[in-house]
């Protein structure tokens, strides 16, 4: 007997009866939780005895002072899939089946507490059945928000042209274009997917044209593990992670045998891989006889993902040949978490639907701050106590629909967590329209902000994913951040904490000619690095494939251009040796998006490899690792006959054996022996287990990111808990 409800914060649960039950009770909460409940912790405190006689969910209540927490969007569970497929269940075969342990959360809540009348299933009044199921206690759906069967719910739509349908109807003619080889523009839980036969070569060509993404591998879901496993290598840990509640893409292996369409990942060993997490992914890939969908972004490339209908038929109208839609409405965007597995566990790559709003829980309590992110990859954080609330996936804050789309999910954010920011944290970069973001705020609500350097911010992340307070030394390794110095930082050896750090040591400048075209143009890395190795006249002196197909007037441009410093900014980025390497050996002279050198020179690299030489150089602000001697190794490889994969495999070997000489030197000098990874190099799962094996043989204790991306998706993490260090 008793009663329960919500509140600001948790579950208030008043129960009565002998002590000896009681006691049962409170054990049972934690041992017998449901599926997707997350008990954080469970305070028992005595009450006066009331005139109860059943258990009873009353209404919810505000308070202020408590943190809020918001369920994450979960995949369909094994019961609602066995009632969807049963004819003789009055939900049978309906596309929005769901339960307490299963379907939407975050994507459709207006405001909290989170009841009915605050979602978008408000709009969906209960019919008299889903009614008595949503009050019985004894009901799976007791009390589940979004609960509806075909009497009272969402209607499934199908357009295409002049020709619409409904329900059964719709699905039907969005399965027949699908066979057809066409596209059709799918709404999920977060926003619509294109999806195509990911056997239909053409099919995949065509959408990939019509989406501007030429290059970048695309997602697909398959019906079942049995049938991924046709194509792809589904380990233990594969099936783990795309049978869990999150269901994220998984990257698997490609498998050797009967490998789907060449242009889904053209570049890489992998497959973006995901099963079907709602019932409507159900109902459209069963028994529709082809092994997998392309299942990519709604969006054009780099734009915001399509969560509304009308939307979706203006801004998809050109990839989209059909549009399977339902008139349940998202009100805020959450793309597909991506995660990577590795012998050291999984790590994610990107953080969104399954895992967002869930926060990070930290070591110490922080003062609510706002921390805006990064430029590409952009997530923000705020902070309340010891949950660090991080953002979905946002997207590259390149252009204006990205830009309000940040601003939407903020605005949403601060609502929904009821989380006032009294300070703002942004990245070093002045201009970043994450900074200039930052900036208004500041001015705007009369806050502190906190510039933090991007590196320190990623050394920062690291820490507070571990809970470790430091200080350590960081290892932190991407493309590009703002240095202190002016330069472009990206392979950087720190010592500290939160607080306050120091560079200890990086990899040797390089200049950077016409900057951002740089990263653009690998073979303007590769040029560079040979001119450093072997001097201006490389070009007459070498005969290797990349110097004979080199384009010698382009080269002679850019080679004047550093000589007089005209925009060749000094980098120190492992990113972009990376690309040289991957252009020395002829992978890539261009790429479409940053990154896809490095992807490729991962997967073909041979598995086994000698490390190169290369060298640490002793200066006065620190050391510097030097990987000429590593260019000269590789030209000499590729002069005696050495293959691409044989090379990229020695490569990475060197890259590895120069961070742990880099970090063993720096642990030694500090007195430390924890060593931090962070940056998007460690998205890299050669760099990750061989580099985390070495620091162990070296007595190292590595820390490596488990509840954020390593790369720049945790970077407001990071920024959070620097602005709070230095916050007086």
């Amino acid at each position: 007997m008793g009663r329960a409800h919500n509140f600001t914060g948790g579950l208030a649960i008043e129960v009565q009866g002998p002590p000896d039950a009681v006691d049962q009770f409170v054990k049972r909460l934690t041992d017998e939780a449901p599926p997707i409940a997350v008990i954080e912790r469970v305070e028992v405190t005595p009450v006066p005895p009331l005139a109860e006689t059943d258990f009873r969910i009353v209404a919810s209540r505000e308070e202020q002072g408590g943190p809020i927490f918001v369920s994450p969007d979960v995949a369909l569970c094994r019961d609602c899939l066995r009632e969807m497929r049963d004819p003789g269940d009055r939900r049978y075969r309906h596309p929005f089946i769901n339960c307490t342990n299963c379907g939407p959360r975050f994507t459709i809540i207006r405001q909290v507490p989170y009841d009915r009348p605050y979602t978008s299933m408000g709009e969906f009044p209960m019919c008299e059945q889903c009614r008595a199921e949503y009050e019985d206690i004894s009901d799976r759906r007791y009390h589940a928000q979004p609960v509806a069967c075909p009497n009272c719910g969402p209607t499934l739509l199908f357009v295409a042209g002049e020709r619409a349908e409904q329900g059964e109807h719709a699905l039907a003619a969005a399965r027949e274009m699908l066979l057809e080889g066409r596209i059709v523009a799918v709404k999920g839980l977060g926003g619509f997917h294109l999806a195509c036969d990911a056997d239909d070569q053409a099919a995949v060509v065509r959408l990939k044209d019509r989406k501007n993404r030429e290059a970048k591998p695309l997602a697909v879901m398959a019906e079942s593990l049995a049938v991924a496993a046709q194509f792809s290598e589904v380990t233990p840990e594969v099936a783990k992670l795309l049978g869990s509640p999150q269901s994220p893409i998984v990257l698997v292996r490609k498998g050797e045998d009967a490998p789907l369409a060449p242009a889904i990942a053209p570049d890489t060993d992998t497959y973006g891989l995901m099963l079907p997490y709602t019932p409507l992914h159900v109902l459209l890939l069963e028994g529709l006889g082809v092994r997998a969908l392309v299942m990519t972004s709604g969006n054009l490339s780099d734009e915001p993902l399509c969560t509304d209908n009308e939307e979706a038929q203006e801004r998809l109208a050109e990839i989209a040949d059909g549009f399977l839609m339902h008139d349940r409405d998202i009100y805020i965007g959450c793309d597909d978490s991506v995660v990577r597995p590795t012998r050291r566990g999984p790590i994610l790559l990107r953080r969104a639907r399954g895992y967002v709003p869930f926060p990070v829980r930290l070591g110490e309590e922080l003062r609510p701050l706002l921390a805006v992110g990064a430029h590409l990859k952009n997530t923000f954080c705020l902070t309340s106590g010891r949950n660090a609330f991080l953002s979905q996936h946002l997207g590259d804050l390149a252009d204006r629909p990205t830009l309000e789309f940040f601003e939407r999910s903020l605005e949403h954010f601060e609502s929904l967590l009821q989380i006032t920011p009294e300070a703002l944290a942004c990245d070093l970069h002045p201009d970043y329209l994450s900074t200039r973001q930052a900036e208004r705020l500041s001015a705007e609500r009369g806050l502190p902000l906190f510039r933090v350097q991007h590196h320190h911010a990623h050394l920062a992340a690291c820490l507070a994913d571990n809970r470790e307070s430091g200080p350590a030394v960081g290892l932190v390794c991407d493309g590009t951040g703002y240095g202190e110095d002016g330069a472009i930082w990206g392979c950087e050896v720190l010592v500290g904490d939160a607080r306050e750090c120091r560079r200890a040591g990086h990899l040797r400048y390089v200049p950077l000619p016409g900057g951002d075209r740089a990263i653009e143009e690998p073979w303007r890395m590769a040029a560079v690095y040979l001119r450093e190795a072997f001097g201006p006249g490389f070009a007459d002196e070498l005969h290797t494939p990349f110097v004979q197909q080199m384009d010698r007037a382009a080269w002679a441009l850019l080679a004047q251009m550093i000589d007089r410093g005209l925009n060749c900014p000094q980098a120190s980025s492992a990113g972009r040796l990376f690309d040289a390497v991957a252009a020395l050996i002829g992978l890539h002279r261009t790429v479409d998006y940053e990154g896809q050198a490095a992807m490729h020179l991962e997967a073909i690299a041979a598995e086994e490899g000698q490390a190169y030489d290369f060298e640490l150089v002793e200066r006065d602000e620190g050391f510097i690792i030097d990987p000429l001697p590593t260019i000269r190794g590789i030209v000499s490889d590729q002069q005696e006959g050495a293959g691409a994969s044989q090379i990229a495999g020695r490569f990475h070997a060197t890259f590895v054996a120069m961070l742990a000489e880099a970090a063993e030197r720096a642990a030694a000098e500090s007195g430390l022996d924890i060593v931090a990874l962070s940056g998007g190099t460690f998205q890299n799962a050669i760099v990750l287990e061989q580099l985390t094996d070495e620091l162990e043989r070296r007595n190292l204790r590595p820390l490596i990111h488990r509840a954020v991306p390593p790369g720049d998706g945790g970077l407001s993490l990071g920024q959070a808990l620097v602005a709070h260090a230095r916050w007086d």
